[in-house]
Formats: structure tokens, C-alpha cells, sequence
């Protein structure tokens, strides 16, 4: 395969016939001044700042980059802002489909480019969890040799994903989600520059506020829309992209949803009062309002694995077991796949039996600690380990329970000050029925009965 090469030739023609280009592409940053968010990473004598060689009389920039976090947040942007304010060649390739004679073809050609010409090369490699660790170890060389200047890009945690020799070679940069405010002043100015729509619509504030919420953090998807729905209005003769057309143009319906507000807790609040209502059609319902408002999927993972605990209990002590893969896999996924996970746990929730005993007895001992009922523990239960214990009478009269029959002792565990206390009353419900009549012949052999 051929690698993604960015030319002088190909920016040219992209410059003469701008219309040719997708809004996106059009409206992609020339510096780092232009660079939607990351402000952390662009103060003055950043690492990204001294790789373009803004920084004077100081430290070379780094030979390699990897740049850490979620998609459609602008790692090939920066990187392809890096190529352009050093004057270098940009090559793309992506792990999904390049192999080792592909990355060896572009460290080749970026010799040869070198020595030949002067022109040094970014080699942008996407997704780099995805490369072998026998396909990291080809990149090597270039970068200990500074043969290419190597941006990786990776969503995956690269302390797992990325070898260590690579690792200890690059400058790590960790990217942060894109926010409202960014993505809304990127489209503001796409509405306005000659590059983007120059003028030619307007985007009232709730036509705005709905693509905001349906490009869900990624700045493609925001500039996507946009153009699609510009097109839609000037069609019709339209100077404003009304919120009818938007939803026309991305066949979505606006739902009012204000992930900041009033809305982001209400319906998260409906969503667990449902499934602990075990209403499976009503769970689902604001489950898909969320999804579709662009809810963080991580956030809605959170409050299913607090349901698994807080409603399902030891009912069913799968529950949560189910919800902690849930949320593992939607990390790892993310929408839109995302949904089905979510819908999956979501229903395993609403169906499965309830019992908030488990939640009930934690709050009973909390608010008796709080309350000053804590006292000393038994001596006979006190760590024996260290020399002098023994002299203190620490772990003195302590009765081993694998030593004894059914591996129940009969001995006081609790302080003085909360004896007799009985803080987990289970239910008759599901799986924990069990759990009741056992924890009633435990509680009588410990006290001798």
C-alpha cells in the first residue's frame, strides 16, 4: 500500500481549488495558534511549541511525540500543523492496515529525502496500539537516528500498549476531550472565514446548541454537520440554518438535553429510579434520551455500576460483575457500539431482583462511627506480629476459626461500644435469600448458640 503523503504539490492544488475540500479539511489549523483546545499542551516553550521551533535560544523539540486520547479530538491535526510550520514532508499511515514494509518504506524515503534534498520527514502513525510489538520495534531506528520526526497517535493507555524502548524515546502528551466551548468557537469561525462558509449562513443559538450536543466532543463531526446543513439551507434559498433543517440534514430530532443543567440529572435520576422500579421499557427510554443527547458513556457506566450495588445488591451478586464489564468494554469501545453494551447492563439491571440491604447496612455502621460508637479493638484481635506485642496481651486468647469445626469461632469481633449491633438485615428476594438464613446461623454460632 501507498502511505498518505501530504505534498507541496497536493497543498497547492488544495489552496487553488479550496471548494474541493470537505469544510473539515478547509478549516484545518495552519498553526498552533489555530489549534481548537489543548491549551495545555500550547503555552509558550511547550515541548509542541520547540518541536515547530517557536521557542529561541532553547532546547531542541523532541524527535518523537506520542499524543494520548479520545478520537476526533485533533491528533492528526497537530501533527499535520507540526509538518506544515517546519516546512517537512507529512506522511500518514495507520496502524489498522501498514505493517513493517510499509514503515520501512517511508523511514527509506525519508532518507533518502534528507540527503537528497534537504526535506526532512513527519511520519504520523495512527492508532500505534495497534502495531506488534515486533512492528514498534521497526520505528526504532528512525527515531533513535532522527531519520523521521515520529508523531504517534494512540486512544488506548500507551504505558500498556506502546514497548518500553519507544516509550522512553518519546515525549508523551496526553490530549483532553474537546469542549462545548471549543467546538462552538471553531464553528463560529468556519461560519465566518473565507476558508469555511464565509458568511454565507447564519447559526441561531438553538440550531447550534443541537449540533453541539450530536457531535459529541469530535470536531470532524461538528465541521461534517455543519457543512451538510449550510448546503441544505442556501438550497433552499435559506441565509440561516434553522434547527428544522439541521435536523433534516443529520436526521436526528433535537432532544432537550442540557448536559451541564437541570436535564443532565434529571434524567440520569429517571434512569436509575426506573431501573429500580424495574421498569425495563421506561430504563430504556432514558437511557436512549442520554445516548442520543451525547452523554459521556463513561458517566452512564458510573451510574449503572452505583445501581448494580445500590438496587440490585446481593439480590443477584452478578449484578455488578455485569456492570464492571460494562464499563470496561464501553472504555475500550466507545459509541457508537457503546449503545449495546449500555442497553445490555441497562437491562440485566431493571430485570434483576432487588435488595438495597447491603446499601442500608454500610449508611447503619457509618452513622454509628460518626456518631463516637467505635471504642478499642478487642485485644485478641490486635496485630501479635511485632516484637512486644505479646507483652500488650495483643492477639492473646485469638481462636483461629479454620481451626474449628464448620470454621466458625465462637468469640467477639465487634467493639464493646456497637456489641449485639445488626447492621445487614437481608431480604427474601432473589439470591439473597440465602444470605438470610445464613447470616442468622453464623450470628448464633458466634455467640455460642
Amino acid at each position: 500500500m501507498e502511505p498518505d503523503l501530504f505534498t507541496a504539490a497536493e497543498e497547492d492544488r488544495r489552496e487553488k481549488d479550496p471548494a474541493s475540500s470537505p469544510l473539515a479539511v478547509r478549516m484545518r489549523p495552519r498553526t498552533l495558534d489555530e489549534v481548537v483546545g489543548q491549551g495545555h499542551l500550547l503555552k509558550p516553550g511547550s515541548p509542541l511549541r520547540r518541536l515547530v521551533g517557536e521557542a529561541s535560544g532553547g532546547p531542541a523539540g523532541p524527535s518523537s511525540v506520542i499524543l494520548w486520547g479520545p478520537p476526533g479530538i485533533g491528533k492528526t491535526t497537530l501533527a499535520y500543523v507540526v509538518s506544515q510550520a517546519t516546512n517537512k514532508r507529512f506522511v500518514e499511515l495507520s496502524a489498522i492496515t501498514a505493517g513493517v514494509k510499509e514503515v520501512r518504506a517511508v523511514i527509506d524515503g525519508a532518507r533518502r529525502a534528507s540527503g537528497g534534498y534537504g526535506k526532512e520527514t513527519v511520519l504520523f502513525l495512527d492508532e500505534i496500539h495497534r502495531f506488534s510489538k515486533a512492528q514498534q520495534d521497526s520505528l526504532l531506528p528512525a527515531v533513535e537516528n532522527r531519520w523521521v520526526t515520529l508523531i504517534a497517535a494512540t486512544t488506548e493507555n500507551p504505558y500498556f500498549s506502546v514497548i518500553s524502548p519507544l516509550l522512553s524515546r518519546s515525549l508523551l502528551l496526553t490530549l483532553q476531550a474537546l469542549t462545548d466551548d471549543d467546538l462552538r468557537g471553531l464553528l463560529r469561525r468556519a461560519l465566518t472565514d473565507e476558508r469555511g462558509l464565509g458568511g454565507a449562513v447564519t447559526l441561531p443559538e438553538d440550531a447550534e446548541a443541537h449540533l453541539l450536543r450530536i457531535a459529541g466532543g469530535d470536531a470532524r463531526r461538528a465541521l461534517t454537520a455543519l457543512e451538510a446543513a449550510a448546503g441544505a439551507a442556501l438550497d433552499k434559498g435559506d441565509d440561516e440554518i434553522t434547527l428544522e433543517t439541521l435536523e433534516e440534514t443529520v436526521d436526528r430530532a433535537a432532544v432537550t438535553y442540557d448536559r451541564d443543567g437541570d436535564q443532565h440529572y434529571d434524567v440520569a435520576s429517571a434512569l436509575i429510579k426506573s431501573i429500580r422500579g424495574s421498569d425495563v421499557d421506561a430504563t430504556l427510554h432514558y437511557l436512549a434520551r442520554m445516548i442520543e443527547a451525547g452523554e459521556d458513556p463513561r458517566f452512564i457506566a458510573r451510574r449503572l455500576m452505583i445501581s448494580a450495588s445500590e438496587d440490585v445488591g446481593l439480590a443477584d451478586p452478578t449484578a455488578l460483575q455485569t456492570a464492571v464489564a460494562g464499563a470496561q468494554a464501553v472504555a475500550l469501545i466507545g459509541f457508537p457500539e457503546a449503545r449495546i453494551i449500555l442497553s445490555q447492563v441497562a437491562v440485566a439491571l431493571a430485570l434483576a431482583p432487588k435488595s438495597n440491604a447491603a446499601y442500608l447496612a454500610i449508611d447503619a455502621a457509618l452513622a454509628d462511627v460518626r456518631a463516637g460508637l467505635a471504642g478499642p479493638v478487642p485485644a485478641h484481635l490486635r496485630d501479635g506480629h511485632y516484637k512486644g506485642a505479646a507483652k500488650l496481651g495483643h492477639a492473646q486468647g485469638y481462636v483461629y476459626p479454620h481451626d474449628v469445626p464448620g470454621g466458625i469461632a465462637a468469640q467477639e469481633y465487634a467493639p464493646e461500644a456497637v456489641r449485639g449491633k445488626r447492621y445487614y438485615e437481608p431480604t427474601r428476594y432473589g439470591a439473597e435469600a440465602r444470605y438470610a438464613d445464613v447470616v442468622e446461623r453464623v450470628r448464633g454460632r458466634l455467640r455460642g448458640e
